[in-house]
């Protein structure tokens, strides 16, 4: 089981560069990774904290992310339906009502907890998105959205195109 942090979501908060994690588990990296999936599928798993982009001949290029912390995980399957660099963000109305001290609105940039880019899913209130707070990466600690560092998310919304397939699965791969 791991550990959740103490850090919680920190608007306004300005992270100095576009972190890419290059060391340890949670380093985007080429991997074995065998599934029935097209090439260009998106494949999260949750209980993992990885994300998979599905290049084919059973290899996918794997990066680390944040997720859902208890009770805001979820699974299915989704689109992208959108993309957008240096997002805005305006918080749910359910993530007010649980963090009245939030933003309404922040515009994006290197201050907004969105990150550098987004790519929503779906008609869901969920992202995948880059983070200003890299040292979530590897921790459940959102309301439902993945996060990457910065430098991570870039290059994903570079390779992942709008309507990609986006596989969603909280348990292990089998």
């Amino acid at each position: 089981m791991r550990e959740t942090l103490s850090i919680g979501d920190e608007p306004g908060r300005v992270s100095t560069e576009e972190v890419v994690i290059r060391e340890g588990p949670f380093a985007r990296q080429l991997v074995f990774f065998r599934t029935h999936e097209p090439a260009g599928t998106v494949v999260v798993h949750t209980s993992e904290r990885f994300l998979y982009v599905v290049l084919g001949n059973n290899r996918a290029l794997r990066y680390g992310i944040g997720v859902g912390r208890e009770g805001f995980t979820w699974s299915g399957l989704v689109r992208i339906s959108r993309k957008a660099e240096w997002p805005d963000w305006t918080p749910p109305p359910e993530m007010i009502q649980r963090q009245p001290y939030l933003p309404r609105f922040m515009a994006g940039g290197p201050g907004n907890p969105m990150g550098a880019r987004a790519l929503y899913l779906g008609s869901t209130v969920y992202r995948i998105h880059g983070t200003n707070q890299p040292e979530t990466i590897g921790h459940a600690v959102s309301s439902g959205c993945f996060r990457l560092a910065n430098g991570d998310v870039i290059d994903l919304y570079s390779r992942v195109p709008v309507g990609a397939k986006v596989v969603i699965r909280h348990a292990a791969a089998l």
